[in-house]
């Protein structure tokens, strides 16, 4: 965790803000998370936020404040970038398992060290552009935090989601048109909630679209 130290309150805050029960082990492991983010970004500009200290509540908590939603026991995080939020999630959750999707060679060889650094048993990292991915199981949730439309993440990921899955769209305000299209186009899918979503430490509006895949 090395420099890291200071962030430990900040954390636990924020943990207790969103009501997760993070063991020592864990907190350390979120905190090592960004120290390595860091780390790398100053080589591989993996991120546009740079230090450790807004990285806290933009990145990890953004990507914990999901965590109510999560159903069943396999995701796969599409577009991740540097891992966001499927490491988070991953390092809090152990039990369930975390598939890490992303085109950019960077940001997968980034993943590839995390998750060798972190000891994280429960993920795998795989570097593929979307349309061209293909796995030989279906996935209980389908996860985007930085992916374009809701449009073009069913479109490239329905697939890839089990009958009764879902998928969970992190959005910054609340993406009415994306909505729209969508049903439009995909009728068979529920609309099964949208969330605002409270990030401690991050102003600005933040939603999570739930959609169920329904059996037609």
């Amino acid at each position: 965790m090395g420099g890291l130290q200071h962030l430990q309150q900040p954390l636990r805050r924020g943990a207790d803000q969103l009501e997760l029960d993070l063991s020592e082990k864990q907190q350390q492991r979120l905190l090592s998370y960004l120290q390595l983010l860091a780390k790398w970004n100053r080589a591989y500009n993996l991120t546009a936020v740079r230090q450790p200290e807004d990285m806290l509540p933009r990145h990890l908590l953004d990507s914990l404040v999901v965590s109510p939603y999560l159903q069943g026991q396999s995701f796969l995080d599409v577009g991740t970038g540097p891992g966001l939020p499927g490491i988070p999630l991953a390092i809090c959750f152990p039990e369930r398992e975390f598939s890490l999707l992303d085109s950019n060679g960077k940001k997968t060889r980034f993943l590839h060290q995390a998750v060798v650094e972190l000891g994280l048993s429960n993920v795998q990292v795989y570097q593929s552009r979307i349309e061209s991915f293909n796995d030989k199981t279906s996935f209980d949730g389908i996860l985007s935090r930085a992916f374009s439309t809701l449009h073009d993440m069913v479109e490239g990921c329905y697939r890839l989601c089990r009958e009764g899955g879902y998928f969970l769209a992190m959005k910054g305000v609340y993406p009415q048109q994306e909505l729209d299209d969508l049903s439009n186009t995909y009728p068979q899918l529920k609309q099964e909630a949208v969330h605002k979503l409270q990030v401690p430490g991050c102003e600005g509006e933040r939603h999570l679209v739930m959609l169920h895949k329904v059996h037609p």
